[in-house]
């Protein structure tokens, strides 16, 4: 097993490791709070819709929306973590296959392994903290997406090319 393959191997099984621990964690003691406020704000917005509170039905709408956005991408961030965590995985176990020199490989999983790391991780920066550091997280989703995208195209390739004689 080549060093590359490894590296991708050991970075899957951690980064699964760290997915499903944040999925316990967040499960375990986020959860439950983030949807009561959830189901809070959507009962007392129509509560207030019909006392015809229109600002306070405004607001409680208002507050189920972002409550609701956050929530959508904490669960998001842990499940692309995990679906990128099978992606390596599957990858180290076929990358003997891929028609690139080591040098090219490591790159690759290089490539990969900071994508899969930094993309959901930017996207609970942006929840969690405002101002400059939600633009730095979202500009780390945005480089870590983009990165996993033209990675995986190199790595598409490496397996169509014909292997080198």
């Amino acid at each position: 097993m080549k060093r590359s393959q490894q590296v991708l191997a050991i970075a899957g099984l951690a980064l699964a490791i760290w997915s499903m621990c944040y999925g316990f964690y967040y499960a375990v003691w986020v959860e439950h709070q983030t949807l009561d406020g959830i189901g809070g704000a959507l009962a007392a917005g129509f509560q207030h819709a019909a006392l015809r509170e229109t600002a306070a039905s405004h607001a409680s709408f208002a507050e189920y929306a972002r409550a609701k956005y956050v929530y959508t991408r904490e669960v998001d961030a842990h499940s692309h973590w995990i679906g990128l965590a099978m992606v390596l995985l599957v990858l180290a176990a076929l990358w003997n296959r891929l028609s690139f020199g080591e040098r090219a490989r490591g790159l690759l999983a290089a490539a990969l392994i900071a994508g899969a790391y930094a993309f959901p991780l930017g996207v609970l920066l942006q929840n969690h903290l405002p101002g400059m550091v939600g633009v730095a997280g979202q500009g780390l989703a945005l480089g870590g997406s983009v990165l996993l995208i033209c990675a995986l195209l190199l790595v598409a390739l490496g397996f169509a090319r014909e292997p080198a004689s």
